[in-house]
């Protein structure tokens, strides 16, 4: 008889995991709280308007492809890619932003026109960043974060110095413009820590925005989910929804199945996808790894607000991406890690897919989602909100030119409650744990559990760490792992 394997959760690294799983011959089951799959990458569908509730941008394409070649498929027989141009703009004031284009060359264009001689060093930069990422994407983030030898290569000893210098540093050694300088730190904010705490290796992030460039799917990201979930079940892999988990049962020191909606499911090894700190609450206290005094100590990525509005007519003076810079992020960082609160003045980020996609909107209409960056473990009430709406609403009108809050048919929002409700996520956060020096590789929350055997984790708390791309190879080392250790 075949092993059995119950996976917890139905995101990006649960897919991903029980596709090389149900590949390697096991009979895989997925247990989903929510109604639907996908995780945070779920969809809210009003009123003729389709929103992704969770990720919005599409980097690393390769590192799709290569998931999806390890089955002998293409991610183009499941959905269409388009490559952004432009791929965002960047509002630093009313009516004056930086646009970044779909080519190195024409960004680099840009970049002199901001800063003379400006061009030569982002060529460098990006260089650098490049050879970086060709290390990191191509070698290092397919370790199991097992031993601190996987981050020792002949490539990497040359990069030894970058993994004490950071981001910040780099960057503003090279470039003096304050605005080429937040273009240049924004890729880090999808590691989850501030550019002061990220080390240098990471300007790999750069290559990903500036060398490959911005794609949407199109119909959305949650074309990704359903793509992974068709591939899940052609390979034999059985996924049940509204299946929240109460319990993973332990004999003799083994994970033996789980406990949903009261009913027993045994198994012969649990991988879980959920929320780590959560997963580990499923268990009996001696049996957990990490104390709530270790989760209480690591750097979080942060939570977000979002909201999803519905406008009745098209916007002017937007990109599909667009990314408000115009207040100072260093004291908006500082609320978020720091000294947790609503920041006075925040950044935001919005999306509206509907300028490249007729799918997201009805005709003449316009789908917006924004963003607030917040600390996780803060306060979240409607009236918090609603207030921080008005704030963002109001500079959004300012900032482009345009007025827009009578044009709103709905917006529905999304913040801390939510995650924590929807997916039993630690303080509310949205994106992980940050990547920071000492949370990185093998300082991260292990794939296999060293209390119980056949438990195995995998997703934005373990390795390689949080964004889409992450979870996806988080989803293949869980799998390597759990081979490696039990025979089928």
């Amino acid at each position: 008889m075949k092993s059995t394997i119950n996976i917890i959760g139905s995101g990006f690294s649960s897919l991903a995991a029980s596709c090389y799983l149900a590949q390697a011959g096991y009979e895989v089951n997925i247990f989903e709280k929510n109604q639907t799959i996908g995780g945070r990458a779920r969809q809210l569908i009003k009123d003729g308007f389709t929103f992704d509730i969770g990720p919005t941008w599409y980097w690393m394409p390769d590192v799709f492809e290569r998931f999806f070649s390890d089955f002998n498929k293409k991610p183009s027989q499941y959905y269409t890619l388009e490559k952004l141009s432009p791929a965002y703009s960047v509002y630093f004031g009313k009516n004056d932003y930086v646009t970044i284009e779909d080519t190195l060359d024409k960004i680099t264009e840009a970049f002199e026109k901001e800063e003379k001689g400006s061009s030569k060093k982002l060529k460098k930069f990006i260089d650098n960043a490049k050879n970086n990422y060709d290390i990191a994407i191509k070698d290092l983030v397919y370790n199991p974060g097992v031993s601190p030898l996987e981050l020792v290569t002949p490539a990497t000893i040359k990069k030894i110095n970058q993994f004490f210098s950071t981001i910040k540093k780099d960057v503003r050694k090279e470039f003096k413009n304050d605005r080429l300088v937040k273009i240049l730190e924004f890729p880090v904010l999808f590691l989850g820590a501030k550019p002061s705490d990220t080390p240098s290796f990471y300007s790999f992030m750069n290559y990903a925005d500036f060398g490959l460039g911005t794609f949407h799917p199109k119909k959305g990201m949650y074309q990704v989910i359903l793509a992974m979930e068709n591939l899940a079940k052609e390979l034999g892999v059985n996924i049940k929804v509204n299946s929240p988990i109460d319990k993973i049962i332990v004999e003799n020191g083994k994970a033996k199945g789980i406990v949903s909606n009261g009913e027993n499911f045994h198994c012969d090894v649990v991988v879980s996808g959920a929320d780590y700190h959560h997963t580990e609450t499923l268990l009996d206290k001696p049996l957990r790894q990490y104390s709530e005094n270790y989760w209480e100590k690591k750097t979080f990525a942060p939570s977000s607000l979002l909201f999803y509005v519905g406008f009745n007519k098209k916007l002017k003076n937007v990109n599909h991406h667009t990314l408000f810079f115009d207040v100072d992020f260093d004291v908006h960082a500082e609320a978020i890690y720091d000294n947790p609160r609503w920041p006075e003045n925040p950044l935001f980020y919005a999306s509206f897919p509907s300028i490249t996609d007729d799918n997201a909107a009805p005709v003449g209409k316009e789908a917006g989602i924004f963003l607030i960056p917040l600390a996780p473990g803060i306060e979240d009430t409607p009236e918090l909100r609603s207030q921080y709406f008005e704030k963002i609403i109001d500079r959004f009108e300012n900032l482009t030119s345009q007025n827009v809050k009578n044009d709103i048919i709905f917006k529905e929002s999304f913040c801390l409650n939510d995650f924590v409700k929807d997916y039993n996520s630690y303080k509310g956060n949205a994106y992980g744990m940050a990547n920071t020096l000492l949370q990185t590789a093998f300082l991260r929350p292990k794939l296999k559990s060293k209390k119980v055997k056949n438990l195995f984790f995998t997703g934005q708390l373990t390795v390689p760490g949080p964004g889409v791309p992450p979870s996806l190879i988080s989803g293949k080392l869980v799998a390597d792992l759990v081979t490696k250790h039990h025979s089928i």
